[in-house]
């Protein structure tokens, strides 16, 4: 993995969605790094980690970066929800708070979970991966955008700097997809032993608005917020209502 830090103040580790990286969080760092130390997390196969063959095991990379940023909060993008909330769940310890932005700890639907999105979804990404890699990666960032009221814009974003440091190994996008095809962790939840913020677009074309509060219905001391003209990517969408929602939450553990 690597890890970029910038700021000062309180620890607040931040962790990529899928095929994304670290940097991404820009926009957002600007607004925060005035405050808090930021950790900017690239998991293996991407960003500036996309060298290494370093599976990913949600319960190893967790205990691997809480040792090496630990007292932080963390935050994970879409995918990168199910490392921070493993973090959480597996380092009460070591992880002060938990911010889940639009991740849900199950992605797909099923009969007692409506709040996903279809069964084949992620299985048709892998196959259209293998036949057109950066036609579905592309693709997948038109996804990420649709339904925000600034889709454009964040679509602009998103396909500028997506890529700026190299493209994703094809390995770890594979496993990814295999991560949000089944993982669910709904039932640890109620284990959840520190503070959570779950911040969703009510746009959001895959995490359905109903999941993060749903999700955060399961968990203790968890506050649910969704903001209405978001989608995939609030942090780009909608920086200073994110921005300012992760500084109350932090504000509130200090």
């Amino acid at each position: 993995m690597h890890i970029e830090t910038r700021g000062r103040g309180p620890a607040l580790a931040l962790i990529h969605g899928w095929a994304m990286h670290g940097g991404l969080f820009a926009p957002l760092a600007d607004r925060l790094a005035d405050r808090y130390t930021l950790h900017l997390v690239d998991l293996p196969g991407h960003g500036h980690a996309r060298g290494s063959d370093a599976p990913l095991d949600p319960g190893a990379l967790a205990a691997g970066l809480v040792e090496r940023v630990p007292d932080a909060v963390w935050l994970g993008w879409s995918l990168g929800g199910q490392f921070a909330l493993r973090a959480a769940l597996d380092h009460p310890d070591a992880v002060r708070g938990l911010v889940m932005l639009a991740a849900s700890p199950r992605f797909v639907a099923g009969e007692d979970w409506p709040h996903g999105v279809g069964p084949n979804l992620f299985h048709d990404f892998g196959d259209a991966l293998r036949r057109d890699f950066r036609g579905t990666l592309e693709g997948f960032l038109a996804l990420e955008a649709l339904g925000s009221t600034s889709a454009q814009e964040e679509l602009r974003r998103l396909k500028s700097h997506a890529f700026e440091r190299g493209e994703p190994a094809e390995r770890a996008l594979l496993e990814g997809l295999a991560l949000l095809d089944r993982l669910d962790l709904r039932e640890e939840l109620a284990s959840l032993a520190v503070p959570s913020l779950w911040i969703s677009g009510r746009r959001d074309r895959l995490v359905p608005a109903g999941a993060m509060p749903a999700a955060a219905a399961l968990a203790p001391d968890a506050r649910s917020v969704v903001l209405a003209g978001a989608g995939h990517a609030p942090f780009l969408g909608a920086t200073a209502a994110v921005a300012d929602e992760i500084d109350a939450f932090m504000q509130d553990l200090i």
